[in-house]
């Protein structure tokens, strides 16, 4: 598609698409044996928890690799998984706009190409970053062209092993309907992004405060009702300056950024790691380097951008205080007064831009495997230099996503258990709440489930290839009595 042509309009792309998805479907023969649980009801073969971004990718490489039976939950309403409607506060999206995700390598399915579609070539070149509010229509886009059937406020409430062999049984739970169901699935994938395993970390000086005073930056905020009011956000990172400048816009009398460093982040290391090498083959270095690199690289945080700064910095009642980690709070009539090694700060209200602190108990959903999940604690002992207890709560993962027994012989079906979201940073890098490495993630874990699968059912396969008989031609004497018939591969009588 030529960037400067003229939008040839959605019905011309969705053609395209599908002459695409025809052209790359060999082989397209069904090949995964059905499985039944003791009381006959059909068993899934993927259930993926998580229907954003991460998710439909993940259904997509599915759907391509033939695997039929998969299911996806997401606990928000259509059109608000992940972040881009609700706690994302920035305009447009920190990745540049040439980034494949999703598409996995489909041009006809990239951004670019929908928005060009739509907006022609000229409207792309002069495009600088992708709106928040474009990748999120982009996303149902996808869903609807994909056809990826996701069914929304549906939560996972508890993932745990069925007493049948290696299946996984998941409670779940609608939340406006209040039905409650237990399924059962071979393969699990959770792809929550950054919300999973853990929490949204508070510093223990705000977390008792009253909540009138405070709000953490992953919440829902009023603004309108900061205006004309002073506001105290805690960290400096680009989430930290997304919601003082939409404090700011929203008529706040002060917005006072604290960071306890005394020096902004702003180098982006993440710019340096993207290229194919890291992001494919990060987790193939042994977990000397990993540690080191990650250690190194979430030390350093990620840098916000410059649209970020401009956005704060144009106002007059912004600050930024560095140096100033906050040592107490307390609450004094109408205000909250802070104190810092600087001295005392007042605020009418407080934003938390603290992150999230990786803890798979934290999750009640995650409370079977936590039990017995091994992390990087349980592998790994980093020399006196490199030690950093924020990294030693990751999950330990094997080669393709799934967690991995603490202790060998005690809990098999985890390795039956995905986890695509920020908590495979450490093992993976930039990976399960990353656009910029979706290519190389997505057909990592993929692969990992079509192996698995295989190697399950090998028994089956051998006796379907046993009885498949299924001629190239017919002899003279057998026309009008056989008829070639489509081949089902991997499946019996």
């Amino acid at each position: 598609m030529s960037d400067t042509g003229l939008a040839i309009g959605l019905d011309a792309l969705e053609a395209r698409v599908a002459e695409d998805l025809r052209t790359v479907s060999y082989p397209d023969a069904a090949w995964v044996p059905e499985r039944h649980a003791p009381d006959g009801s059909p068993v899934l073969d993927v259930l993926i928890i998580g229907g954003g971004q991460g998710g439909l990718a993940v259904a997509h490489a599915l759907k391509r690799a033939r695997i039929e039976r998969v299911r996806i939950v997401d606990r928000s309403p259509e059109g608000f998984e992940g972040p881009w409607l609700t706690y994302a506060r920035m305009p447009t999206l920190r990745s540049p706009k040439e980034v494949n995700g999703p598409d996995l390598d489909i041009p006809s399915l990239a951004f670019r190409s929908w928005f060009v579609a739509q907006h022609g070539g000229a409207a792309w070149e002069d495009l600088n970053k992708i709106a928040k509010e474009d990748w999120a229509a982009y996303l149902l886009w996808l869903r609807r062209v994909l056809e990826i059937p996701i069914e929304n406020e549906v939560s996972a409430e508890r993932i745990t092993p069925a007493q049948d062999g290696d299946l996984i049984r998941v409670d779940l739970v609608g939340l406006r309907s209040g039905i409650r169901e237990q399924v059962l699935a071979r393969k699990i994938v959770i792809a929550t992004g950054i919300e999973t395993p853990g929490k949204w970390w508070t510093p223990p000086e705000i977390s008792g405060l009253d909540r009138r005073f405070w709000s953490h930056a992953s919440e829902n905020i009023d603004f309108a009702k900061l205006r004309g009011r002073r506001v105290a956000v805690l960290g400096a990172g680009a989430s930290a300056f997304d919601n003082a400048a939409t404090a700011l816009e929203a008529g706040a009398a002060r917005v006072s950024i604290c960071c306890r460093r005394e020096d902004l982040q702003r180098v982006q290391p993440f710019k340096w790691l993207s290229f194919p090498g890291f992001l494919g083959h990060f987790s193939d270095l042994d977990d000397a380097w990993r540690w080191r690199f990650m250690n190194h690289l979430l030390s350093l945080r990620e840098a916000f951008p410059k649209e970020t700064w401009e956005r704060v910095a144009k106002h007059d009642n912004f600050e930024l205080l560095t140096g100033v980690p906050w040592l107490s709070c307390a609450i004094t009539g109408d205000q909250v007064e802070i104190a810092t090694p600087k001295g005392k700060l007042e605020a009418d209200f407080l934003i938390v831009g603290t992150g999230f602190a990786i803890d798979l108990a934290a999750r009640p959903e995650f409370s079977d495997i936590a039990v017995s999940a091994a992390t990087w604690r349980d592998r790994y002992s980093p020399p006196a230099g490199e030690k950093n207890p924020r990294l030693e709560s990751f999950p330990y993962l094997d080669p393709t996503y799934a967690f991995q027994e603490r202790d060998a012989g005690t809990a098999g079906w985890l390795r039956n258990v995905r986890l695509f979201t920020y908590g495979a940073t450490l093992s993976f890098g930039p990976s399960g709440s990353s656009i910029n490495a979706m290519k190389f993630a997505v057909p990592r874990l993929v692969s990992g489930i079509v192996r698995d699968l295989m190697l399950e059912d090998v028994e089956q396969h051998w006796e379907s290839l046993k009885a498949y008989d299924l001629p190239e031609f017919l002899l003279p004497d057998e026309e009008g009595k056989v008829a070639p018939q489509q081949a089902v591969i991997g499946r019996t009588a």
